[in-house]
């Protein structure tokens, strides 16, 4: 990870004051593991510092990351949106995490669009909107959770961070990081993990948690979409996996079932690039991940109104499924030499 910039962290203390600061913290729409841990990670060292800080999330979460310290004080904008706009118009500071882009505030974009007092932005997405007060972004970290840690430490918090805060923040980045299996090429983000477990955490406690959390109804699911549902391609090292609305109310399914999903066909012998496209009701979600070098963040962008990192990222369509489908199929022999190029060894 690059250097902090030093302006960028005075600037950051500066907004924060020597005094208590109302601030609320934003995370991006349909939070995911990152999201959540460097939420209640932020607000749980901020609370200790004496700040008086609100989470304030678009929608819910799945429910393996309702075990956090402070998940149970969340406040969300789908189940009242006039004590979002109420917690913003009181608040002194805006910090918005884990996204890129106003757009990735889902129905709350108005609101986080038309906030007029400072605001800061801390994530590792690339090219990030120039909206806030204060953009901290660095592209090549792991995960937003542990960018938010070196934050923290720069800007002379480490004192406030407990135990419950590295839990936090070590589960942002095991999960952005797929417990370690990827983003971590930098020696820096063992280097934080171990910092983290100097604070008396239990890691397989978190894994457990997280991973070890599922219904029977998600493992049949991932069974039945394993056999039924993914399509391989070996002559361009990709396959796709797809959730239709009919298989879903089948498996009786909740919002995180197929969390992990994606990633499974890159366990194929010889796949590098793999896609799980679920139906909605308006439209088509869409997860790419990719091994080695084939930047699946741009594969989104130009084809599924998407973005991301180089190896995971994702998108949405709207349109059916079978077209999503088609429209993914006939796209791969304009990236067959990309692929091989890239393939793994």
């Amino acid at each position: 990870m690059k250097e902090l910039n030093i302006e960028t962290i005075k600037a950051f203390k500066e907004l924060l004051g020597t005094s208590a600061k109302r601030i609320v913290i934003v995370p991006h729409v349909n939070p995911d593991g990152d999201a959540v841990g460097s939420a209640l990670g932020m607000a749980r060292v901020l609370k200790n510092a004496g700040h008086w800080v609100n989470v304030l999330s678009v929608n819910d979460y799945p429910g393996f990351y309702r075990w956090m310290t402070g998940h149970n004080e969340v406040s969300y904008y789908s189940k009242s949106s006039k004590k979002a706009a109420q917690l913003l118009d009181e608040s002194d500071l805006l910090v918005c995490l884990d996204f890129n882009h106003l757009s990735r505030t889902g129905d709350m974009k108005s609101l986080i669009e038309n906030y007029t007092k400072p605001s800061i932005l801390i994530d590792h997405h690339p090219y990030p909107q120039d909206f806030p007060s204060v953009l901290i972004s660095h592209p090549e970290c792991s995960s937003t959770a542990e960018l938010v840690f070196h934050v923290l430490n720069a800007a002379g918090f480490k004192e406030y961070v407990d135990k419950e805060a590295a839990e936090a923040l070590f589960c942002g980045i095991m999960t952005d990081t797929g417990s370690f299996d990827y983003n971590v090429s930098d020696p820096q983000t063992f280097q934080t993990v171990g910092e983290l477990l100097k604070y008396g955490i239990d890691q397989e406690y978190i894994h457990s948690q997280v991973f070890d959390n599922y219904s029977a109804d998600r493992m049949r699911l991932l069974g039945y979409c394993l056999n039924e549902c993914m399509e391989v391609f070996p002559e361009y090292h990709a396959a796709v996996m797809f959730l239709s609305k009919e298989t879903q109310k089948k498996f009786n399914f909740v919002r995180g079932d197929s969390e992990g999903f994606v990633n499974y066909p890159l366990s194929i012998k010889g796949i590098h690039f793999s896609t799980l496209f679920t139906e909605k009701d308006d439209m088509v979600k869409a997860s790419f991940r990719s091994k080695g070098e084939f930047a699946v963040n741009e594969f989104a962008a130009k084809n599924f109104n998407g973005g991301g990192h180089c190896n995971a990222a994702g998108g949405e369509v709207f349109a059916s499924l079978s077209d999503t489908l088609d429209k993914y199929r006939e796209l791969l022999p304009d990236y067959q030499a990309e692929l091989i190029r890239t393939k793994s060894e």
